[in-house]
């Protein structure tokens, strides 16, 4: 098996000491996986961007080690609370046993081969996500301060997850030169010759981990996904925002009669068409529409087009704090667009992304754009984050659906 030999930065031997304010102290206390650089009332010397930082209480007693990062407001991403550790390879096989361990049901099934295999800061590892893609592995590194850290990473996924090939994804910050790392590099094996397909509930799909967005797919929608095909039979489908069509693919096995998945994206209308094809024969069933999602859904109201079922799942409104209100306008009009091509007695399924609105805004912002529409929503439920995707933090919750009955 090929495997990349690349030339990595070394940290630093000396560890970086530092004290914070009593509120840093508390968050970390609670879990908190972020100290922010204003927090920092003292610091020992300067680091480099994987260093390792060792935070002391006011007792000067251990309180967290993690990774430094001298460019980031979040200087450090804490690895270890309360318990002294030493970060080495072990440590890092721990933590991805951990997490793996934390996924048994999805490791050991064998209708889903498809889901995330590490969650960043909520299984212990600030910055850093693992996919699983049946025999591919995709990471993405969301901070520079892994990158000295990537061959540790590296030996121990292939221990715990012997994969064919391993891909690189780069966060935006980190797709600049980065020691001869790039955005969609394998890191292990080589560019398979056909497409890379998986399996998740039985339904095969196929993905781009190279220059898909995230890894390649949406693996956070799985369940929710699974709800919608419980929900699809005898009806007309309205999938906006559809990517590449996961939830068109969950309507049609249950039983739905029409789907249209409607995206911005040209390709990624491609990808659901040949998602659709790779488990249907029926495919004149899935119609695929280019177009801005805002347009579309109002020219379809104009046209007096009704569908049973429409599902919204917009990508993210709100990345700071300064767009909540941009993201409930939004999100409150694509509730009133909705409705709009929604049939009497037909079912809402409406999905954020966007950690900056919480979920009670969020549901609350669709009953009253709903009650401005003139619809009085009865809700079936409320879902928020799969297994493979778990919370151990306020500001680690992003996700949140809503599903309704709208008379």
């Amino acid at each position: 098996m090929k495997k990349l030999k690349i030339d990595l930065p070394q940290i630093s031997k000396k560890r970086i000491a530092l004290r914070v304010t009593s509120a840093a102290e508390r968050a970390i206390r609670s879990g908190h996986p972020w100290v922010f650089e204003n927090a920092i009332v003292h610091q020992s010397h300067q680091g480099k961007s994987g260093d390792l930082a060792v935070i002391f209480d006011k007792k000067r007693h251990f309180l967290a080690i993690g990774l430094y990062d001298p460019d980031s407001m979040i200087r450090v991403r804490i690895l270890r609370a309360l318990k002294p550790a030493t970060v080495d390879k072990h440590f890092f096989a721990e933590k991805l046993d951990s997490a793996h361990q934390r996924r048994a049901p999805l490791r050991d099934s064998d209708h889903t081969n498809g889901y995330r295999l590490l969650h960043g800061e909520n299984d212990g590892m600030p910055g850093l996500v693992i996919d699983r893609y049946a025999e591919t592995a995709v990471i993405k590194l969301y901070t520079p301060t892994w990158i000295p850290h990537l061959s540790a990473i590296l030996d121990v996924l292939e221990e715990d997850f012997p994969a064919k090939r391993i891909v690189l994804r780069l966060s935006d910050r980190l797709k600049e030169s980065n020691h001869g790392l790039h955005d969609g590099m394998f890191l292990l094996g080589e560019k398979p010759k056909s497409p890379i397909t998986f399996q998740e509930n039985g339904l095969k799909f196929e993905v781009d981990p190279l220059r898909g967005q995230k890894t390649g797919f949406f693996l956070d929608q799985r369940e929710n996904r699974a709800r919608v095909e419980k929900l699809a039979k005898g009806k007309s489908v309205l999938n906006v925002f559809s990517y590449t069509g996961g939830f068109s693919v969950y309507a049609a096995r249950g039983g739905a009669k029409q789907i249209v998945s409607l995206d911005a994206s040209k390709p990624a209308i491609k990808a659901a068409r040949k998602n659709f094809s790779l488990n249907f024969k029926e495919t004149h069933l899935h119609e695929g529409i280019v177009g801005d999602a805002f347009e579309i859904m109002a020219q379809m109201k104009k046209e007096g087009r009704l569908f049973k079922m429409v599902v919204i799942d917009p990508p993210s409104f709100a990345h700071k704090q300064s767009q909540t209100d941009g993201a409930i306008k939004a999100y409150k009009k694509l509730t009133r667009l909705g409705l709009g091509i929604l049939a009497a007695n037909g079912i809402l399924v409406q999905a954020s992304c966007s950690s900056r609105v919480d979920s009670d805004l969020f549901f609350n912002s669709i009953n009253i754009a709903a009650h401005q529409a003139g619809r009085m929503l009865k809700e079936i439920e409320r879902s928020n984050h799969a297994l493979d995707h778990p919370i151990e933090f306020p500001e680690g919750e992003y996700l949140k659906c809503l599903f309704a009955l709208a008379p």
